[in-house]
């Protein structure tokens, strides 16, 4: 019995030390948009230090694929700084021609204030229309309290492993692909990011099952035990 119960605690462990990579880094929340469309997103930090704080997010804009309307939500003890850079060809909004867009988004934490461990924040974000690319690449840095520097800069490869420090990414598809409409929204739209899908949900349903299972076995040794003594 002590056996068996050690291997299921030793494989619950290990599916949790997996999940939590996972959720780790700083993403985009929704992962995918619609080409052309406008898209209320959210850059999630967490926070990986267990004494200092995340004091700044600095998130820059991918320079292949300009936005001529960003548009930044106030977060709740963070000032935002906007920088931006001349494009040529200028980007059409709604019938305008934009020659400047924004280039990069810095949050930076009040005094004392933050992403204290343990806790994680969203820093919404409304742009469009987007543009007709695969894909839209954010390098972000996370500076905490201790002046260490998080450098979520790496793109990811198709096919290859989820490189150790990766950028967070946003998917473009076109109407045609089926791409739900309420995944894209106006500015202003009060509809909240969705959930990234990072598999840990799953992870813990295996984790689950594998204690639920350990529990039976458990059972039916204590059952067999119970029968010999009487």
């Amino acid at each position: 019995m002590k056996r068996v119960a050690l291997v299921l605690g030793a494989a619950a462990a290990l599916l949790l030390a997996l999940a939590a990579p996972a959720s780790a880094h700083v993403t985009v929340n929704p992962q995918e948009a619609e080409k052309g469309g406008f898209a209320r997103l959210a850059f999630r930090v967490p926070n990986e230090s267990d004494t200092a704080a995340t004091v700044k997010l600095e998130v820059v804009l991918p320079e292949n694929a300009p936005v001529g309307s960003v548009s930044v939500m106030p977060v709740a003890g963070w000032t935002t700084a906007v920088e931006r850079r001349k494009v040529d060809p200028p980007v059409d909004v709604h019938g305008s021609q934009i020659s400047e867009v924004v280039s990069k988004i810095t949050w930076t934490a009040a005094a004392g204030g933050g992403v204290k461990p343990g806790e994680f924040m969203e820093f919404p974000v409304s742009m469009g229309p987007l543009p007709d690319v695969d894909k839209m690449v954010f390098k972000a840095l996370q500076t905490y309290s201790d002046n260490e520097v998080s450098r979520w800069i790496e793109e990811p490869r198709p096919g290859a492993e989820e490189p150790e420090d990766p950028a967070p990414v946003l998917t473009l598809v076109s109407t045609s692909s089926g791409f739900s409409a309420a995944q894209s929204a106006p500015p202003g739209a009060s509809a909240a990011p969705e959930e990234d899908d990072n598999g840990l949900p799953l992870i813990l349903a295996v984790v689950a099952l594998v204690a639920g299972l350990g529990g039976l076995v458990l059972g039916g040794l204590a059952f067999t035990r119970s029968r010999r003594a009487s």
